[in-house]
């Protein structure tokens, strides 16, 4: 391994595992939120269950949006063009709360959606009352999310970890208080999950905002809120980038809720071994994400340098990274198949069922590390438009019509059930790595120059 390639590779670990970490704690709300609210009532699981199917796509769909600024502050950066990044920052701080606004708004309206989703009468006004309560942080993490990009820009992803480990220790007294009513609060039960949850969203903007303002990492480019930056041409190409970034994270999400609504026809056993499956291998597939979110930062950066092997190296560190962590994901997948159900249930029919479905997971690790990481590449090459289609492509074109057909239908074997989408995501996850490989192969090809026009000499 040569000094530059050992460079790259530190660089990249000291990125993504600060981010893999804030994920995971991240993911742990999420948890405690299921564990503490279905100890008040089934009803009130339940409740939180409908109203995370709903505000998580919203946040995703804001995250992707969002997150391709790191791209474009990570080209300034690496162009010595430090006077462009409070300019870009405030451009990021507006769009972020226009977005948070709009989610805000969201899930203050989800009447008509409950309604279409058939979700049951009596349920509908404890899910209304628990997106209510958390609607009043999504300004907030929108705040977080457009500060993000700019702390992964400049390569220090720490406060990302910290501050989401924060989040989640306080979550959990939080939660307890305004559940059971505890300290002068009315109890809400699993309302109160919504609530807490903005209180953290506030909590973690607050935090992000004085770290960045005090801590040495940030001295060099300094944040400065004033004078405030209004630059619309440059507002728009930010919208224009993230856009499709949101859109192909809603067409991933959309089509795991699609397979969950089919297979729910099949019992109830079989829907709780492919959740348990899905979500242990959601858990597993933030590792490959947290280095393609590095890898948008570092080839971003290797751009503004104008140094195409500065380009190869960063592109290729990351298809690496993620290759060897799709062979042992994938290995201990079909090593742990029997003993991962365990962390959910002692049912042995979901036992039996989910060990079965782990081993078509393991088949599409290499596919999905290498899908995500060569779409967190094109970011860097702010290059999204396309990407978003191939992905549509893949998912809905291959994936989910594969799926169907073997699962449900007789047209190529006889109904296969659950593990016919199963080999439908890895047709689609598949063939999303190839298009995007090819896509970025070509893209590499181009050089090194920016997806702006002439008219966009700031962007």
């Amino acid at each position: 391994m040569s000094p530059q390639t050992r460079q790259e590779l530190n660089i990249q670990l000291r990125i993504a595992l600060p981010i893999f970490g804030g994920q995971l704690a991240q993911s742990g709300n999420g948890f405690v939120d299921t564990v503490m609210a279905g100890r008040v009532s089934a009803l009130d699981l339940a409740a939180v269950a409908v109203g995370a199917s709903i505000w998580v796509p919203v946040f995703l769909f804001m995250t992707g949006v969002l997150m391709s600024a790191t791209s474009v502050l990570s080209r300034h950066l690496g162009a010595g063009r430090d006077e462009r990044v409070n300019p870009l920052v405030h451009q990021t701080v507006i769009l972020a709360t226009f977005v948070g606004v709009a989610a805000f708004l969201i899930l203050r309206n989800t009447g008509l959606l409950l309604s279409w989703m058939d979700v049951e009468p009596s349920l509908q006004p404890m899910v209304k009352a628990y997106l209510d309560g958390l609607s009043w942080g999504m300004p907030a993490i929108a705040l977080v999310l457009a500060l993000r990009s700019y702390t992964e820009a400049m390569a220090h992803t720490r406060p990302v970890l910290w501050i989401s480990v924060i989040g989640l220790l306080v979550n959990i007294p939080v939660n307890y208080v305004l559940i059971y009513g505890k300290l002068g609060f009315p109890a809400l039960g699993g309302v109160g999950c919504g609530w807490a949850t903005s209180v953290v969203m506030w909590l973690m903007a607050l935090l992000m905002v004085i770290y960045i303002a005090t801590h040495k990492a940030y001295k060099e480019v300094p944040l400065k809120p004033t004078p405030v930056h209004w630059e619309p041409d440059q507002l728009w190409y930010l919208f224009k980038l993230g856009l499709p970034v949101g859109l192909a994270i809603f067409f991933e999400v959309s089509i795991f809720a699609v397979i969950a609504l089919l297979i729910s026809q099949e019992g109830a056993e079989v829907v709780a071994g492919h959740q348990l499956s899905l979500n242990f291998t959601s858990l597993v597939f933030m590792l490959p994400l947290s280095f393609a979110l590095a890898a948008t930062a570092r080839v971003g950066r290797a751009r503004g340098t104008e140094r195409p092997g500065e380009v190869s190296l960063a592109v290729e560190v990351a298809l690496k990274i993620t290759l060897v962590i799709g062979v042992v994901s994938g290995l201990l997948l079909v090593l742990f198949r029997h003993q991962i159900p365990h962390i959910y249930t002692d049912n042995v029919e979901v036992i039996e069922l989910a060990s079965y479905l782990l081993l078509f997971a393991a088949l599409y690790q290499i596919s999905d590390a290498l899908q995500v990481t060569a779409n967190g590449c094109l970011r860097g090459f702010e290059d999204t438009a396309v990407p978003m289609v191939l992905t549509l492509i893949a998912y809905w074109g291959v994936g989910l019509p594969t799926g169907y057909a073997l699962a449900m239908t007789d047209w190529v074997v006889a109904p296969m059930g659950p593990s016919g989408f199963w080999l439908g995501l890895l047709a689609g996850l598949s063939s999303a790595a190839m298009l995007l490989g090819a896509r970025l192969y070509w893209r590499m090809q181009q050089g090194h120059s920016t997806a702006c026009s002439k008219a966009q000499d700031n962007c």
